[in-house]
């Protein structure tokens, strides 16, 4: 978090990364979903106990955040907030824009469930229309985000449609809205993906980059080492650059509603089931 081309190993880090964390299914007494402890749960955890006043909490991951919610579902100190693709379709099952929070915490736990195939322009409006408003109604000390790159169009477990553009465009808001509510304090993670040479490696390059301050242009050519290395172990042809040629573009959700649009009708029903809770309006 030092900016490019500068490291001090005696100052503190604005940015820390976890790429091989994320698991976020975890749950206190049991293990789920390929994740047997639930680091993201632990850190802000950690996080509260050090004095820090509000954490938000944002799952990029194809599935539902369920662990972490379980976690903090009736503590209004943690604001999480998960897009995924719906639960009908995809684990673990969970994740409905009913599930809202509990006692104290009603209102923090916030759900977007996105119909399958669901591309770039879909859910980076989806984002739009749900994270940054509530971010700055809450006003975290700190930002955690979760980077599984299992929403991508290639990935073979799951049925969203991103490109590495559209997740990279996800990053860079993410990292611009640490620093506009968080004064930078921004601890990202990994999470799931299983394009193991066309996606994972490019998708996490661009995560570390933005938060090193030293993004990657999407034009670049990845390594001619890598692509050697990845088809003498798997037999794929490695992407040449690293991007997918997507323009990763959206249409801001302030632009109207259109009923007759899955995507923005699933945006109204979490806007509807939480919004109220922070003071905001959910109709435009």
């Amino acid at each position: 978090g030092q900016g490019p081309g500068t490291v001090d190993a005696a100052a503190p880090a604005l940015h820390a990364a976890s790429i091989a964390g994320g698991l976020h299914h975890a749950m206190r007494r049991s293990a789920s979903g390929f994740c047997v402890y639930n680091d993201p749960a632990i850190a802000i955890r950690w996080l509260l106990s050090a004095g820090v006043e509000r954490v938000a909490y944002v799952d990029t991951d194809v599935h539902h955040g369920d662990g972490v919610q379980a976690a903090f579902y009736d503590d209004p100190r943690v604001l999480t907030i998960s897009l995924h693709e719906h639960p009908a379709t995809l684990f673990p099952g969970t994740g409905l824009p009913g599930e809202t929070g509990a006692g104290d915490g009603e209102g923090y736990a916030v759900n977007v469930a996105l119909p399958a195939g669901t591309g770039d322009a879909g859910w980076l409006r989806a984002f739009d229309a749900v994270v940054p408003p509530l971010l700055r109604a809450f006003k975290p000390t700190v930002l955690v985000s979760q980077h599984g790159c299992d929403s991508h169009r290639l990935d073979p477990l799951a049925h969203l449609e991103l490109t590495v553009d559209g997740q990279r465009r996800a990053q860079v808001m993410l990292h611009d809205l640490a620093h506009e509510l968080c004064a930078g304090r921004w601890l990202l993670t990994g999470g799931g993906g299983y394009a193991l040479v066309q996606v994972v490696p490019r998708t996490w390059t661009h995560l570390l980059a933005i938060a090193a301050g030293a993004p990657v242009d999407p034009e670049m050519e990845t390594p001619a080492a890598w692509r050697d290395l990845a088809r003498s172990l798997t037999g794929e042809t490695a992407p040449a650059t690293m991007t997918d040629g997507a323009s990763a573009n959206y249409v801001p959700f302030s632009s109207g509603v259109d009923p007759g649009d899955p995507v923005d009708r699933a945006i109204m029903r979490t806007r509807t089931a939480v919004f109220a809770s922070h003071g905001l309006v959910a109709h435009l």
